[in-house]
């Protein structure tokens, strides 16, 4: 039977509560593979997984217990193996990767931030910044609203001004809260979002680190900032000894 794969920890790891229930229906057992200073949280792979609420409740519920007792490097959901002794060979050939980022990511954890435009706000911003802007726009109105290719024209030079305030607005808010993070990682352009960017921060950082994201909301208005976190740090961990299987969740896992 094909082995699901929650997270990594040290061997060393304290024991995970009794009865802690896994992906499934009915809910896999959680159990420990270990390989030299390794293990591997896991459980039994259910048959045809898919990224329903109640088990990726349950994959991050199984982090959450994990990390709660010290640290662990998370599986995206969906993660699986052929067999335990998969599991193990990876551990086994990969344990000094493994573990330097056991002790890089140890008292860490991940927030997600994405950034969006408020339209009406964005819009005000770059008619006040640009003068061409400004100019086509008052020609449209002194022309009782302008031809049909003044009216695609000044569309155009907005949509150009929005798009490149994406771009600048996505790095501000960058510049604004990394100093207070010990790394980051930007994730996939998506539609929606201008900015969709991870963090990871020490825990004793967090209240520093979410006091910047409200100045950075303060500072720029006309953005909206969600925050997602604290999470496993998902982003800063490299593929572990399974592939998922299905669609992974990723850092949202769990955060709706």
């Amino acid at each position: 039977m094909s082995t699901y794969v929650y997270g990594i920890t040290a061997a060393s790891h304290p024991a995970l509560p009794e009865g802690l229930a896994g992906v499934g229906e009915p809910p896999r057992v959680i159990r420990v593979l270990t390989a030299g200073e390794l293990s591997a949280v896991v459980s039994d792979a259910p048959e045809g997984l898919r990224p329903k609420r109640k088990d990726l409740l349950a994959h991050q519920t199984v982090l959450g217990e994990a990390g709660a007792e010290g640290c662990v490097l998370p599986m995206r959901f969906g993660s699986v193996a052929p067999d335990d002794d998969s599991v193990t060979g990876v551990l086994t050939e990969r344990a000094e990767h493994y573990k330097e980022r056991l002790r890089a990511l140890d008292g860490k954890v991940e927030y997600n931030i994405k950034g969006s435009h408020v339209e009406d706000a964005v819009l005000h911003r770059v008619m006040a910044e640009n003068p061409e802007i400004r100019a086509q726009a008052e020609a449209n109105r002194s022309s009782g609203g302008g031809s049909y290719d003044d009216k695609i024209r000044l569309g155009e030079l907005v949509a150009a001004a929005v798009k490149a305030r994406e771009a600048e607005d996505g790095g501000q808010v960058i510049r604004a809260v990394e100093s207070r993070a010990a790394a980051v990682s930007e994730g996939p352009e998506s539609t929606g979002w201008l900015l969709n960017a991870s963090f990871l921060v020490a825990r004793d950082e967090a209240a520093a680190f979410l006091e910047a994201v409200e100045q950075a909301r303060e500072d720029l208005p006309h953005l909206e900032l969600r925050v997602n976190g604290p999470l496993p740090p998902y982003s800063f961990v490299e593929p572990g000894p399974a592939e998922p299987a299905g669609t992974a969740a990723g850092a949202d896992a769990g955060a709706e």
